[in-house]
């Protein structure tokens, strides 16, 4: 039998494959999430994606495997928003984002393994969003809420 692996620690994710019925275990992978020099953002969710579902293929014993990896950043005015690193980070993302047209761009990769090499299969998706202008007090109670805290953007 196939085992497949989550490679991400995200709840979001954990429930929407959960919500398929099929068995898996979570194992999120750790990759080093570093933009490099130039680059955007899809070519960072894409090469990120690819990295967390590589590194699930190779540190499991498993075969034959499936190994679902993913990766969600926001783009706005060209600048790449990850998950905040504090409450402070939360609040300047979100007036950034307030009364915005900004992108969400998630990579998702999926590495199978038996006894050959790996194949991958990896797509981006955007997704182009506004949002409505936000007063301080709002933004303000939403980082306070907790909610932005494990999102990126």
């Amino acid at each position: 039998m196939t085992t497949l692996i989550l490679a991400s620690g995200s709840p979001r994710r954990r429930l929407l494959l959960g919500a398929l019925g099929l068995p898996f275990a979570v194992r999120p992978a750790d990759v080093d999430e570093t933009p490099q020099p130039g680059e955007d953002a899809s070519e960072l969710v894409r090469r990120l994606a690819v990295a967390k579902a590589e590194a699930g293929v190779a540190a499991a014993p498993e075969r034959p495997i499936v190994v679902l990896a993913a990766d969600t950043l926001v783009s706005v005015d060209g600048e790449v928003l990850g998950k905040p690193v504090d409450e402070a980070d939360a609040a300047r993302m979100l007036r950034l984002l307030s009364g915005s047209r900004h992108q969400v761009l998630t990579g998702v990769a999926v590495a199978s393994a038996d006894d050959g090499p790996a194949r991958l299969d990896v797509e981006v998706e955007t997704t182009h969003v506004h949002m409505a202008t936000w007063t301080d007090q709002q933004i303000a109670d939403y980082v306070a809420s907790g909610e932005p805290m494990d999102k990126a953007g």
